[in-house]
This record gives C-alpha cells, structure tokens and sequence, in this order.
C-alpha cells in the first residue's frame, strides 16, 4: 500500500515537470502558472508528509494502547521530567537548603473501609524513633489498597510530605510502577472532566506532552495521582471551613469510582483537617489510610533553626528561649514547616532575638511576613535590581486576579468550570483580565485591525485596498477571543521517525528536481538563437523556483529538525535563495543572457521564503516531550505556531494573483491568518502587557521567575504558585508593604 503512495506521489512530481516543459511550449509562465507550478510541489510535499503521518501516527496509536513495552519507555522519561520540576520545587519549599523538618504523622482511626495502614509513621528514618517507624515512601507500600489522604492544619507541611513521598516513589521506582505526578486540585473543572481527563490535561499542560501520547500512559496505568489541596476546591466561610462543600464532595465520590483495572485506583491526596473533617459525615474516600501531620515539637523546631543558624551567637537567645519554654507562645506558632522556614528566612542575616518582644501569635505572624518580601530580595540574586516596594506591590496585584473580592477563599470563578472559589495557580495566557477586560479586549482588536492595515501604504488600487481591509475586519473580529495557548503535536519525536521522514523527502526532492535538469541539460545542445529572449528569462525563473523551492524545503526541515523552527527557519530560507541564484546564473551562462541573473535572485527570494512552510512542518517533528516546560513556555509555543501559521497563509492566499497583488495579498493575509488563527493566546498576552504598564514590570515572566528563584512563588506545571496560601491572602489584604522596626 505504501509503494503504491509513493508511486502516486511520483507521477505528481513527474506531472510537475511535465507542467513546466507545456508552460515554456505555449509562450511562457505566467504569474499564475507560476502559482500552479508552486501549488503542485506544495501539494507534493504535503500529501508525502501527511501519508507518512498518517502512517506514523497510527503505528503510534497502536502502541500507545497496545505495546505496554513503549510506554514503560515513556513513563521513564515522564519520570525524569517529574523528578527534576518537582525537586526544583521542593528546594523552594525548604528555602534552598538541605535541611528539612522529619514531620511525624500518625494513622486517623475512623471513616469508610479504611485501607490497611502502620500506626505512624515520619518523613524520614533518620532521627529519634527512626529505625522505630517507617519513612513516608516504606509507610505508602505499605497501605493495602495504595490510597493515601493526608490532613493537617495550615501549613503543617502537606504538599511537603506529598513532595518528599512523590520523589521518593520515582527514586525507588521500578520499571513498571506508575509515575506520580501533582496536581493542584483547584484546576479540575469537575463538572466537565473526569480524573483520567485530569492527568491527561495536566501532562500537556505541565510536561508539554503530545495528548494521544499523554492518554496513552494514562490509559496504561503509568501516571499516579497525587492531588494536591482538596480544601481548595470551594469557597471558605468566615471561619475557614466550606460551608457547604459541593465541589469538594464531586471529588471524593469521583475518586471513589476510580479504579485501576478491578481494584480501586491508587491516589494521594492532600487537604486541610478541618475542611476534611467538614467532608466526612456526608462522604469520605473509601479504601484509603487517612494520616493526620503533627505539630512540630519544639525539640525539632530547635534543631531545624540550629541547623539552619550561619551565626549560632547571635541565634542563641532565641533558641534558648525556645528550649526554655517548649509549650509557649513562640514555641506553638512554630510549630508547622512553614513557620519555621519563614523564621529562618527572615532571620538569615538579622537577629531573631526581636520575636521575643512580640505579644501574641497574630503579631508574630504579621512582623514574619511583613519582613519576608525585604529578606527575600537581600538573600537572592537581583539582577534587575528589584527593590521591596516594587515586588510587594506587584504581587500583592497579582493576587487580585486569583482572588478579585479580596477574601480569602473568595469568589473567583475557576477557568475552567462554572463554580466560585479562590484559585492559586498563575498562568501567563490567563492573566490578561487583570488589565480591565474591556480595555484589553479593545486595544486587542485596534491592534489586531493596525497590523494588518499596515499593508495599506503598498497598495495603489481600490481593489487592493478593498481587500485589506476586509482582512484588517476579519483580524479585529476574531482578535475579540483569546483561547488557549497551541502546541506542536509531535508525532516524529524519535529518531527513527525522524530518519523516515527526511528519507522520504529526499526521494520525492530528487525525483522532482530531476525532470527540470535533464530539460536543461536537452536544451543546452540546441541552437541559442531559436529561442525568444521571454522564453529564456521565464525558463530560468521556473529553473530557479523548481530548485529553489525544494532545496529550500529540504533544507527547511533539515534546519527545523536540527536548529528547531526559528534558525530552521533562516537555514532554509539562506539555503533556498542560494540555490536560486546559483541555478539561475547557470542558466544565464548557457544562453548568455545577463537579465536572467535578476530574475534568478527574485525567484531564490520567493523560494527560500516557501522554506518556511517545510519549517513549519519540521517544527513539529523536532520537539520532543518535555522540552517545552516551564512558565512561558505555553506563550512562546503559541506565538511560534503563529508565525508558522502566518507564513504558510500568506505564501498559500498570495500565490494565485499577480506578483505585486499577491505580495500584498499574501502579507496581509499573513498577518491576519497568524493573528487570528494562529498566536491568539500569546496576542493576547502581548497586549495584557501593554495595558499593565505602571501595574506590573514588562517583562512579567521573568519577574515571576525570578520571585520563584527567591522563595516567594513556587513553581506548579507551567504555572506559578504563592510560596503559601497564607502569603498569599496576606499580600491580598495589604496592597502597601507594612512598617517594620
């Protein structure tokens, strides 16, 4: 079946060259049968392409349901990508230093069929009771069924634990053991996406996978859930627990039907001990050990900031002080994860004996965190020279977009589902709100309508000028929507695959390219005179654009597979103009006919411009998963596509009108298809931007990276997260940093 494509594809290659000799035999080539002649090898090229995808794609279908040998493989790369994100963020958590707190934790009694669970457990085996108590990864295979619910009050170190336990379990992790990924469970829009549609979205989103091969591993068992924050998923009451708690509930009764072939599915997940407790006399995971964090003892509080200490002098009246009184005040307000590494943070280089002038709890906690911002900047690189005010006043607006109300667990309306409830995840393609909708939606759309009608000073017809603006209306329409950020599905991630597709190319290239050169090679032993000058000068066009055109191609994809698509892009483009003019001037030498050489620099311009669209195709081949992680990576794929989009719509649109019509066609078409079809997300993006001046720095990703790399955000997907969800609500209620002495 395959040979008989290939076949076909031979006799349209073979049908293009036979199109030239009849165009030259009746006068010439026109514009437009240079367009024909353009189309025909387009048409080639992508008819090669999409039958060789089609035949890649479904081989890949088959093993990704089939062949439990592939996946494995690629559940071992996901587990690479997993391990080094969520150890970034597991440094950030403990402030960029070794040490952590050995938290200890102990079975809850009660609940519906309770899995089968050891009494208590720590984080680590290191320490007092160590060798007494299972660490938290020998504690979670131990549960029977593998259905793990971790409570604790704020701060007390859930996501933590479900860190260390996520990075232990892929550590230890035997070839066919799923991969446990995070999720923050304020992302599942739960009346419309089931858990496994969950982990597939948050595998494309987080670790840039192709969707067919994200479902794939999911369909195989391979992705272990680990959900993160369920009293996140409904609005709080004035007293800190849902009051009622519907989306929450959906949840519980959706992982109670979750199951891994007959058995009940495994899972972990985290969430707050009251709003668990809210939950239970309605609903409860089934078949799961509940653990229960324990505040931390002041004896380990003393050794974390012992350890933590760079100058034990000046630390040793607070810690004494600590020793002195393990039940008081200070000692309970230290007494969680996040307290301690928020103390030891702020207290780095100054002299924590100030807390113990501090009156109460509520003023311990407001002097920590109206410190943090200011301590922070000192302790972490600045190259931007970031000052205290700046930062709290961008985070602090930041948070608006998460809670708009400024309550905390308010009224925010998740992306993706009809409920309110505070969110907590950063997107940059979903910020652009937070410059006023309206605003934003307006100037997207004068902008969108300007850029394509600045084509109007090329034109000189009322036609022309007719038809830009048609296309200027049609980019403001639909510049009105953002959507979602686009992704290269990549179906050629191997190497394999990649050899395939370019063998291929080469074979059609060659075929093609042939049929012109032995023309020319025939008509190098006739008779110069009898041809007419037009004759020669369109001869050596069609030359140039049939040589340019796939030289430009090849190289194109070579460039895209090697370079990825931006120097694909100029490798192709520098590739195609040479071979025009170096094909060009040859056929200027055999009929000596110096014009020829112009012609012949146009038509290598024309074909190392068609190049681009072999990059686009390349693009998508040579990404593999994972390497477009991170937070601005969503933005800048969707602008690529964009740009890849806008050539290919602008060399496809302008080809068939005449050469000065065409150009102008092409651009404008260009503009809009790429604007409006193509980089919408990252358009949109771009404008939030500029409606943000005097809000936020210019360069908000980069700050947001920044912020992470100093322990004030954490990193979550290709989203950024508060460094704690209190420090988030405190910077929403204070939009001005508070004095400290």
């Amino acid at each position: 079946m395959w040979l008989l494509v290939a076949a076909v594809c031979g006799v349209a290659a073979v049908a293009s060259g036979g199109y030239v000799v009849r165009q030259l035999g009746h006068g010439g080539l026109k514009a437009s049968d240079t367009a024909g002649l353009l189309a025909v090898a387009i048409a080639v090229a992508a008819g090669l392409v999409a039958v060789m995808a089609l035949r890649k794609q479904s081989q890949a279908n088959t093993a990704a349901f089939a062949d439990a040998a592939l996946v494995r493989g690629w559940a071992a790369t996901l587990a690479r990508q997993v391990e080094a994100g969520e150890g970034v963020v597991r440094r950030q958590l403990l402030g960029d230093d070794t040490r952590r707190i050995n938290l200890a934790y102990r079975l809850h009694s009660g609940g519906a069929r309770p899995a089968r669970a050891p009494g208590a457990g720590r984080l680590s085996a290191d320490g007092p009771a160590g060798p007494m108590l299972p660490d938290i990864a020998a504690y979670y295979r131990e549960i029977r069924p593998e259905r793990l619910v971790i409570t604790g009050a704020a701060g007390a170190g859930k996501t933590v634990l479900a860190l260390e336990l996520l990075l232990a379990l892929i550590e230890d992790r035997a070839e066919g053991d799923p991969v446990p990924v995070r999720i923050p469970l304020s992302r599942w829009d739960i009346e419309r996406q089931t858990l496994p549609e969950l982990l597939t979205e948050r595998l494309v989103e987080a670790y840039d996978w192709p969707p067919r091969m994200a479902a794939g591993l999911v369909h195989h068992g391979m992705v272990l859930p680990v959900l993160d924050g369920l009293d996140e998923m409904d609005p709080a009451s004035p007293g800190g627990a849902p009051d009622p708690a519907p989306r929450a509930t959906a949840v519980v009764e959706a992982l109670n039907v979750y199951q891994r072939g007959r058995e009940a599915g495994p899972l972990i997940l985290t969430c707050r001990t009251g709003h668990y407790d809210t939950l239970t006399p309605r609903t409860t995971v089934v078949d799961a050990a509940r653990i229960a964090i324990e505040p931390v003892h002041a004896t380990d509080a003393w050794e974390y900031l012992a350890g933590r200490a760079l100058d034990e002098a000046r630390w040793q009246p607070f810690l004494d002080h600590l020793a002195a009184e393990p039940t008081g005040m200070l000692a309970t307000v230290l007494s969680t994860p996040w307290r301690l590494g928020l103390t030891a943070t702020v207290y780095h280089r100054e002299d924590p004996a100030e807390l113990l002038t501090l009156p109460n709890a509520n003023a311990v906690d407001s002097h920590l965190l109206a410190r943090y911002i200011p301590a922070a900047i000192r302790t972490a690189p600045n190259p931007d020279q970031y000052t205290a005010d700046e930062v709290h006043g961008w985070l602090h607006h930041l948070t608006t977009h998460l809670d708009p109300t400024g309550t905390a667990g308010g009224n925010r309306a998740h992306a993706g589902g009809n409920s309110l409830t505070e969110a907590t995840d950063l997107l940059l393609h979903e910020l652009w709100p937070l410059a006023g909708r309206l605003r934003v939606i307006s100037t997207d759309v004068l902008l969108s309508a300007l850029a394509v009608l600045a084509v109007l000073p090329l034109t000189w017809n009322p036609v022309q000028q007719a038809g830009v603006a048609v296309l200027a209306v049609v980019a403001g329409a639909f510049a009105i929507s953002a959507g979602q950020p686009k992704r290269w599905d990549n179906r050629f991630w191997t190497l394999r695959k990649r050899g395939a597709l370019v063998i291929g190319f080469a074979g059609a290239i060659a075929l093609n390219a042939s049929i012109p050169f032995a023309f020319l090679f025939v008509l190098s032993f006739l008779p110069r005179f009898e041809f007419p000058f037009y004759l020669v000068i369109h001869f050596a066009i069609a030359l140039g654009q049939v040589f340019g055109i796939w030289i430009g191609l090849i190289a194109g994809i070579i460039g895209g597979l090697v370079f990825r698509i931006t120097r694909g892009l100029v490798f192709g483009s520098l590739t195609g103009i040479a071979t025009g003019i170096a094909f060009g001037t040859l056929a200027s030498l055999l009929f000596v006919v110096p014009v020829v050489i112009v012609s012949a620099i146009t038509t290598g311009l024309i074909a190392g411009f068609t190049s681009g669209f072999a990059t686009w195709i390349a693009a998508g081949i040579s990404r593999e998963p994972g390497t477009g992680t991170g937070g601005r990576s969503a933005v800048e794929s969707d602008a690529r596509i964009g740009l890849a989009v806008g050539i290919t719509a602008g060399l496809v649109l302008g080809a068939g009108l005449d050469t000065s019509t065409g150009s102008l066609f092409g651009l404008a078409a260009g503009i809009t298809a790429g604007l409006a079809f193509g980089a919408r997300a990252s358009r949109r993006y771009l404008v939030f931007l500029l409606c943000s001046r005097g809000q936020l720095p210019f360069r908000v990703g980069r700050f947001l990276d920044w912020a992470a790399g100093a322990g004030l955000l954490r990193y979550s997907g290709a989203g950024y997260q508060y460094r704690h969800r209190e420090l988030q609500h405190w910077l929403r209620r204070n939009p001005h940093p508070l004095p400290v002495p």
